[in-house]
Parts: C-alpha cells; sequence; structure tokens
C-alpha cells in the first residue's frame, strides 16, 4: 500500500484519470476472467480426478487446459511478471473457489456465511482487476491483503467519519467499477 504522500496522490490521479470519462471497455476481459477462473477451476478437477482413478490420460488433458488458459491469462494480463502473473492467478482461482463455498452455504440456508464469502470473493476479484488495471502493484496489493483492513487514503468523497471504516478493498471496488462499464457492448 503505497505509503508516502507523493505516492499516494499519483494513486489518486490514476483513478481521477479513470473516472473522468476514461472509462475502459473490460465487458469482454471481464467475461474472459470468469471463463479462465472456470478454466483453473478445470485444472484442478482434472488433477484430483488423475489421481483418484490413476489414469493418466487425465494428465494430457490437464496440460490441454493449462495452455489454453495460459494463452487466454495473456490476453488480460499485459504485465505478465512472475509476480504479476502468479498473484492474478492466484486471485482468480481464490475468487472462484469462494464463490463455489458461497453458492453451497447459500443452498444450505446458510446466508450470513455465503455473503461473506461473497464478499471476500469480490474483494479478490477487485484487487485481480486492480493489478490488471495499474492501479496496485504487486507489493501494494500483498500489503493490502495482509495489513490494510480500514484507511481513509483513498476516500475524498466519504465523509470524515465514515472514511476510517471503508476497507482497501472496498475503495478498490468502487474505483473498478468506476473504470470497468460491464454493460458496453
Amino acid at each position: 500500500m503505497p505509503k508516502k504522500p507523493d505516492e499516494v496522490q499519483k494513486f489518486m490521479d490514476k483513478v481521477k484519470k479513470m473516472e473522468k470519462g476514461h472509462k475502459l471497455d473490460l465487458s469482454s476481459g471481464e467475461d474472459l476472467s470468469i471463463g479462465i477462473m472456470n478454466l483453473i477451476s478445470l485444472e484442478e478437477h482434472l488433477f484430483f480426478t488423475a489421481k483418484k482413478t490413476n489414469n493418466a490420460k487425465f494428465w494430457d488433458l490437464l496440460n490441454e487446459i493449462r495452455i489454453m488458459r495460459v494463452s487466454l491469462m495473456k490476453r488480460i494480463i499485459k504485465d505478465y511478471n512472475g509476480e504479476t502473473w502468479c498473484m492474478s492467478k492466484h486471485l482468480l482461482a481464490a475468487s472462484m473457489r469462494l464463490m463455489e463455498v458461497g453458492t453451497k452455504a447459500l443452498k444450505n440456508g446458510d446466508k450470513a456465511q455465503a455473503e461473506e464469502m461473497f464478499d471476500k470473493a469480490y474483494d479478490l476479484y477487485n484487487l485481480f482487476w486492480g493489478l490488471g488495471l495499474d492501479l496496485v502493484g504487486t507489493k501494494d496489493a500483498a500489503q493490502m491483503v495482509t495489513s490494510a483492513k480500514t484507511t481513509n487514503w483513498l476516500s475524498e468523497t466519504n465523509p470524515p467519519q465514515v472514511q476510517a471504516k471503508v476497507s482497501v478493498f472496498a475503495k478498490l471496488g468502487e474505483m473498478v467499477k468506476h473504470a470497468v462499464d460491464c454493460c458496453r457492448e
């Protein structure tokens, strides 16, 4: 998370630029990211299926799915240095898994747990886009995940009494929502 005032200002300038008419059409990117989530999930299922059945044909299929997933990730992850690439993949995978846990909780009537899982999945998904839109760097993202639960360094729109209670994830979600217009065709 940016700590120096000039770093915070640079971050805020990026956000303001995106909010002032520089909306991005990421609807295809969002669809693609969900597809990639499912491919990651499929890779996991193929791994477990191969081990459970001791059938080597699943390794070949897993490899084909992985090749497809990598080629598709290159379309939306422009900076594929090791850290950004790896974090992006794991953010999508974790988001997908938490969505599935939330969906199962919802099916079982546990709306509170479902909402908690959905919130966490959405936070991770927004962090994925924060990395992809270069709103946060990999060091920023790691610090956001581990230490920043509440802050006011992002907010100019919330009143001061609310700022301290707004999580970094919530503010990142606001920024991504403003930057991404998923309804453009």
